[in-house]
């Protein structure tokens, strides 16, 4: 079996100045990288439709199948464009308003910042990195001592704990970048700052108006969103565990746990998790990670993540591709690993198709008893194949589709490697030899070998997948 079926997880980078190039795409791509993520908190329309048709030029260059989620900002409160950076020394008076362009005043683009804090209120900057207390709040300004200090660059994240409620969970900026992602047909759409199961509905009706039903993946970086964690897993495609401002809201110890907690809930009701943020923090300036890095993803793995992500690591990191590379190694290493095993009991879900549910369930148990090398998955929409993914079975999941667009989706699920035939036609003797070249050729099988076939039947991708098929190469 070829090389490339040796790295189950999934790996999720962010474009950005670092890797905005088709040289740096490819490089990205053969180190790893299934799913590439644009941050619209960065950058304009016209940067993001740049990159957006550059990652479509060289997939299809390659003859690969990468996703693109086209990241919303949210109600995210940042510094204005300060000229320069700003030196914020413990004991420093700091002095914050709405857009102000006053000589002294640090400008913040959330109109509510004077209403939402009052004396003794925290304020984090820059991922908490930089923390300032509230000494009063006077004519829309807000009086701030320095905490924490550290040095203040334009656009960085402001957080105010435990407030800001009333903030909309998507923006005018967000509708616009809905459209974007949906004139651009991308694959997922990313909601920040999810706090209920609302927030999702009212982003998949803002997907529907348009005329379109991308998945949805919901960050969570909240603490209501941990107090609502069912009900918001059960509404969404996709859940993203946004370990950067979760932290700040809450505190960095309380994070390990709310990880464990949303991953066993992702596994329980067969959603694909990500973990985000931080993971290999250290090589944005440096070309090994650390020790507690490398144990952090493998740890996300071992969980149960399906993706992990890179963010700075990859968009204004020196060492991008290395990172990509460290991940998919290291996803390896848990992989080949005595301790990377699940509990396989399937819990039935009524809201699913019970076939599909049941031929799932049986094609991962049959892998045993004939020592299969691969499940061969027949699916136009993915459905079946994305329950099999949730299963984690010892081998990779060969999807064969006849739509592109589910070939791309089906990059962010773990073991799920797509491939795009015009095989729509009853399982016949010609359409078997076609079968059994294909595995031989392109994905390194061998006669003799064992495979297990599931599909529709009488055609085997158009329609629900009702058979499960025990198949020997070249017999």
């Amino acid at each position: 079996m070829k090389e490339k079926f040796y790295k189950r997880t999934k790996v999720v980078v962010t474009i950005g100045p670092s890797v905005d190039n088709e040289g740096k795409i490819e490089e990205l791509i053969k180190a790893g990288a299934n799913v590439f993520r644009l941050n619209t908190s960065h950058g304009d329309k016209a940067y993001h439709q740049e990159k957006f048709d550059l990652i479509r030029a060289v997939t299809k260059k390659l003859g690969v199948y990468c996703a693109i989620m086209v990241d919303l900002q949210g109600p995210k409160i940042r510094v204005g464009n300060i000229s320069q950076n700003i030196d914020l020394k413990k004991g420093d008076k700091a002095i914050f308003a709405h857009n102000s362009t006053e000589s002294g005043v640090i400008p913040v683009d959330y109109q509510g910042i004077a209403n939402d804090v009052s004396e003794n209120s925290r304020i984090l900057l820059d991922d908490g990195k930089i923390q300032v207390v509230v000494d009063k709040v006077e004519d829309g300004k807000v009086y701030t001592t320095v905490v924490n200090g550290g040095i203040l660059k334009p656009r960085k994240g402001l957080n105010i704990p435990g407030t800001t409620n009333s903030l909309a969970a998507i923006t005018d900026k967000d509708i616009e970048f809905i459209k974007f992602a949906i004139d651009n047909k991308a694959d997922y759409i990313a909601l920040s700052f999810v706090r209920q199961k609302e927030d999702v509905l009212l982003a998949k009706k803002y997907i529907n108006d348009f005329g379109s039903d991308i998945p949805v993946i919901s960050k969570l970086e909240k603490p209501q969103a941990i107090d609502n964690l069912s009900e918001i897993v059960s509404v969404t495609d996709c859940i993203m565990v946004a370990r950067g401002d979760l932290g700040i809201e809450l505190s960095s110890v309380e994070v390990p746990i709310c990880q464990k907690k949303i991953i066993k809930e992702c596994i329980k009701q067969k959603r694909p998790v990500i973990v985000a943020t931080q993971m290999l923090e250290s090589m944005i300036e440096e070309p090994i990670p650390t020790r507690a890095e490398s144990s952090d993803v493998a740890n996300a793995i071992i969980d149960g993540a399906d993706a992990i992500m890179l963010s700075g690591e990859t968009s204004v990191g020196l060492h991008p591709i290395e990172a990509v590379q460290t991940m998919a190694n290291i996803a390896r290493s848990v992989e080949n690993s005595d301790f990377y095993h699940f509990d396989k009991e399937f819990e039935i879900q009524e809201d699913l198709a019970l076939t599909r549910q049941a031929i799932a369930y049986g094609a991962d148990k049959m892998l045993k008893f004939v020592n299969a090398q691969a499940i061969l998955s027949f699916s136009h929409y993915g459905c079946s194949t994305k329950l099999m993914s949730k299963l984690k079975p010892s081998v990779p999941i060969i999807l064969i589709s006849d739509c592109e667009k589910t070939c791309q989706k089906m990059s962010l699920y773990w073991g799920v490697f797509s491939y795009l035939k015009k095989w729509d036609e009853v399982l016949g003797a010609d359409l078997l030899v076609s079968i059994d070249n294909f595995l031989i050729n392109e994905i390194g099988l061998k006669n003799g070998d064992y495979v297990i076939i599931t599909g529709s039947a009488p055609k085997l991708i158009s329609g629900r997948t009702n058979f499960v098929r025990v198949h020997r190469i070249g017999t």
